[in-house]
This record gives C-alpha cells, structure tokens and sequence, in this order.
C-alpha cells in the first residue's frame, strides 16, 4: 500500500470510529436558525454569526487560522486556513443561510430540532446545506488528528447569503479569497458534479401609449388620419402578449440546437417569472397604476430567470438576447422608436457558468474515492446554481459534491445520517489526493 492510500485509509478509520461528530455538529447548526434576512427576519431567526462562531470554535481547534468579516452588514463570512502551495491549494465550501421554514402546521417535526428518525437527521437546512459544511469540517477534523501535513494549501470558507444570490462568496472573491480548485459540499447524493449551467435574472421594459379603455377601437380598427384624429394609444400588453410568444420561439430555438453532455437536454430555459402591466412607471421602474381597467395600459414589466449552459459565455448570451429583442423590435413601429428596455443582473443577481474538465484531478479524486467506499458515482452537471459559480467567474475549478437527503425549500427537510459520513471519508480523501502531502 501506498503512503497515499495508507494516509486515506488511516484518515477514513478516524471519521468512521468518530461518526457521531459530523452527526452532532450537522444537528448543532441546525439547531440554530439562520435564515438569510433577505427572506424573513425576526426574534432569534437570523443568527448567521452564531453559527460562524460555532464553526470557528471547531476549526481552530484542528489548528486553523481564522477570520470572519462582514460580507452584507451584520452578516459575516468565516474563513480558515491551513498554509501550504499555492499550486496544491483547495478551498472547502459550504454556506449557513437557510431559506424559511414557511407554514409550522404543515411539519411534522421542529424545523429547528435537528431530530434524528430512521438514519435521516431533519431541520431546516440539514441538507441545504449544512450537513455539506460539516462533512468538510469532519473531513479537516480527521486529517489534522491523524497527523497528516498537506503540502498543498487548503482553506474552509463558511459564507452567508448563497440562497438570495450569492453575496458571501462574491464579497470572497473580491477579497481575492481564491485557490486553484474549489469543492463546494453541495446537495449531490454523492455524485460528482464538474459542471454548473449560468445564470442571468433580467427585466425587460416595454412600453405603449396609455389612454381611455373607450377608444381602444381607435388603436386596433383601422382609422383614416385625419387632422383631428385623436392619437390612437398602444397597449403595452397588447404587445407584451406577441413578446412571451416570441420569447417562447426564442427558448425553444436555443434549446433544440445547444445542448452539455453533462446536463439534461433542455436545462437552458427562461422562465418569465415575474409581470407588471399598467400605467405611468415610477421611480422603481413598474407601473403605478395597475388597478383600473379602463385606462389603456403604457407600461409591462417582465422579470425573467434565464439559464445558459456550462461552455457558453454570458457576453455571448446576452448578444443573442439582445439581437433577439432588436429584431423582435424592428417589426413594428412604435417599437422601433420606443426599443423593448433589457436591464441586467437584476437584484445583482448573476452566475457564471462552471464547466471544469471532467478529466480534472480533483473531479477524478472524488469518482475514485466514492467508488472505493462501496458507492456509484454519477458525473453529471448540477441543475440549479449555487456558490461555485462565483469562484469558477474568478478562475477557479470547481466541483460539487455533497451528502443526500430531501425536502429542500420544503417541509421536513431532512439530511442523510449515513451519507453525512460517506461524504466526509470521500472529501478527506479527496483532500489528500489534491493537496498531496509533505515529504
């Protein structure tokens, strides 16, 4: 046996014989509510820092240098770091905000009990994600009691905010809080994902003529001009309604022709997620009128959630929406001199895509040590979106893997108990494949 395989080895005995660590530590934060404010705020819902604090205690205790500092006001990131290459380096990543319970009635257990029934431990966030985080904290825990010094260096970044954007890892990464790979202990019931589609939220603007509902037989039966015509008004539903038409050609045409090897077919979508119609936009861009039928709408707002494949690039993605848009406007003419509006990054909010090599080592790594714990990894790419992207938009590799469970942003979510484990002997592991270790 190789000193390599004898380290992993000897690491994965320790997480086994100390499994109810990552079982308590997982229960521990979820028994502490931290949900992000952006969602609901209240007595004892939004205690971030408490979790951060808790996390720190258990990291400094396996010798890592810590620090924390606010990402969003009162709202601070944690990072720990272990020196070592910059070649080698690693960062683990995991965040601690949770979305909201919602309605109590429809559990049917504490949402903050972190009560362990039939091998699943449950709780807001158990899987989403802090069972994630502490596999990783398990993971470092196990390699620093065995004595394992990594050559490469390897850094814990706890962040706040993933769930409403992201704004924990993006203040990181500004900070410049980067390595040369990224594990982010996601959600992936122990498949391996190297791949991570992006993600653009956008509103778009279009605007009519407003006038009296009474005349509207002015605007769409054909009329002579004369002098004292009164100007016909333009419903900007009217032409919204040809626009999610079009918008619907527009996806489907995208969808048919580009595909990901790793991604269900299909995954590059638009959602039209959010709309507004009415009159007289005000200061916060949506109409402010929209109670009154009877007055011919100028204004229709469309919030839209568009999703864009790993090996695309969102400048190219947003040329072709926006030829898309220019072309769609160049048909008619009250559009021509009154262009449909394209606002970007709406709320902030924006992805990058991810698309490491699936040849990688570090995506190897984890294949091969999920295999040799009796296990059957899948690569594939993850659907949703989440704080990878933001270090991948900043160079970095990144991959994600993580316990599984259910019930994520929904009722009785629930983590995994024995998967909780598995992931901590397959992060370690992995750890030491990526880092190396010292001479």
């Amino acid at each position: 046996m190789s000193d390599t395989e004898a380290t992993i080895k000897a690491v994965q005995d320790f997480i086994e014989k100390d499994r109810d660590f990552v079982i308590n530590l997982t229960r521990d934060i979820v028994r502490i509510p931290s949900v992000n404010p952006k969602f609901e705020t209240g007595e004892g819902l939004n205690r971030e820092g408490d979790v951060q604090a808790l996390l720190e205690k258990a990291i400094k205790e396996e010798g890592f240098a810590t620090e924390q500092f606010d990402a969003l006001p009162g709202r601070p990131n944690l990072i720990g770091e272990k020196p070592g290459s910059e070649e080698k380096s690693l960062i683990l990543c995991g965040h601690i905000d949770v979305v909201p319970t919602g309605a109590l009635k429809d559990w049917t257990v504490d949402p903050f009990g972190g009560e362990i029934r039939d091998g699943k431990l449950y709780g807001r966030g158990a899987i989403d994600m802090k069972g994630g985080v502490a596999a990783c904290v398990a993971a470092m825990r196990a390699l620093n009691r065995t004595d394992v010094k990594l050559d490469g260096r390897l850094a814990f970044h706890s962040v706040v905010d993933e769930e409403a954007g992201g704004g924990g890892a993006i203040d990181n990464v500004r900070r410049g809080k980067l390595a040369k790979a990224i594990l982010v202990a996601e959600p992936s019931w122990g498949d391996v994902h190297p791949a991570e589609g992006g993600l653009e939220w956008a509103r778009v603007t279009i605007r009519g003529r407003n006038g009296h509902s009474a005349f509207r037989f002015n605007e769409i039966y054909p009329q002579q001009h004369t002098p004292d015509r009164i100007a016909p008004a333009v419903n900007a539903i009217d032409i919204a309604a040809r626009f999610i038409q079009a918008v619907h050609l527009f996806e489907q045409n995208r969808v048919r022709a580009r595909a990901h090897p790793l991604l269900p077919a299909g995954m590059n979508t638009i959602n039209i997620g959010v709309m507004w119609g009415g009159t007289a936009l005000g200061d916060n861009g949506l109409p402010t009128v929209m109670t009154n039928p009877a007055i011919i709408p100028d204004a229709v707002v469309l919030d839209l959630d568009m999703k864009f494949l790993p090996d695309e690039t969102s400048k190219q993605y947003r040329k072709d929406f926006e030829d898309f848009v220019a072309h769609f406007c160049a048909m008619d003419d009250r559009l021509k001199a009154n262009p449909i509006k394209i606002d970007w990054e709406l709320g902030g909010l924006y992805f990058a895509p991810m698309n490491t090599s699936p040849d990688h080592p570090l995506v190897a790594s984890l294949m091969k040590r999920q295999a040799a714990i009796g296990k059957s990894p899948t690569m594939k790419g993850f659907i949703a979106v989440c704080d990878a992207a933001h270090y991948a938009g900043a160079g970095v590799d990144g991959v994600i893997f993580g316990p599984g469970g259910d019930g994520f942003h929904g009722v009785n979510e629930y983590v995994d108990v024995e998967s909780l484990v598995s992931s901590a002997k397959v992060i370690a592991a992995a750890v030491v494949d990526w880092c190396g270790i010292k001479a």
